[in-house]
């Protein structure tokens, strides 16, 4: 058997069993790929992916514990030769480029068409970058309108980089509460997650990580 005739081998990383299910039976029904791992979260895609070293891994989003988006980092950082291949419903702007600037070769939603998937996980898995057409549309029109600003922290949310941004800049979480117009509980709660996210303990500590990142500059 050359190499061409060997299946791809695939690690599938989502939260809900019964989709993880359908895909693989939909995956097995292809003589070109063989799913040979699953994982429910991203903590165990990494460990997962680090024990079966996969040709691609199909990896959602949103899931408990450490996100898609990280686990995607972590694996492209320790072994670049898997590809990750994004299949996800959410389609902002904020996560495509997360996953982008975290290594994905490719981003597709979920209810593609079966040919579709199939030929998206034998394009990354040769090297190429490949998107369903929504998302494609969306890069397009992004990049058109000059819009795309590389955040240095590309897993925080939106409101999570205001807030960074401001904790870079020595502000409290009431003065935080007071520019952003939030509750000191939601800014709090934010607060604590861009901690997690940076993994810091304090802030101090994510103070020194966001100027280290060019954060907390006075606008002029």
């Amino acid at each position: 058997m050359s190499d061409r005739d060997v299946p791809l081998r695939v690690v599938i990383a989502d939260d809900h069993p019964a989709f993880r299910r359908g895909l693989a039976a939909m995956l097995e029904s292809a003589a070109s790929l063989k799913v040979i791992g699953e994982a429910g979260d991203g903590e165990e895609a990494v460990e997962r992916t680090l024990e079966l070293v996969p040709d691609v891994v199909l990896m959602d989003v949103k899931m408990p514990g450490r996100n898609g988006i990280d686990a995607t980092r972590q694996i492209v950082a320790r072994n670049p030769a898997v590809a990750v291949l994004v299949l996800t419903m959410y389609e902002d702007d904020d996560s495509v480029f997360a996953a982008m600037r975290a290594g994905a070769r490719g981003y597709l939603l979920k209810g593609a068409e079966q040919d579709d998937v199939l030929r998206a996980i034998s394009a990354v898995a040769a090297g190429e970058a490949i998107f369903g057409p929504a998302i494609a549309e969306r890069l397009m029109a992004y990049f058109a309108a000059g819009s795309v600003a590389a955040h240095p922290f590309p897993e925080l949310t939106e409101r999570e980089r205001d807030v960074v941004e401001l904790i870079a800049r020595g502000k409290s979480n009431a003065a935080i509460a007071a520019e952003l117009s939030l509750t000191l509980k939601t800014v709090q709660n934010h607060v604590s997650n861009v901690f997690t996210k940076l993994r810091v303990t304090d802030r101090s500590g994510a103070v020194i990580k966001a100027r280290e990142a060019g954060l907390g500059r006075e606008p002029s």
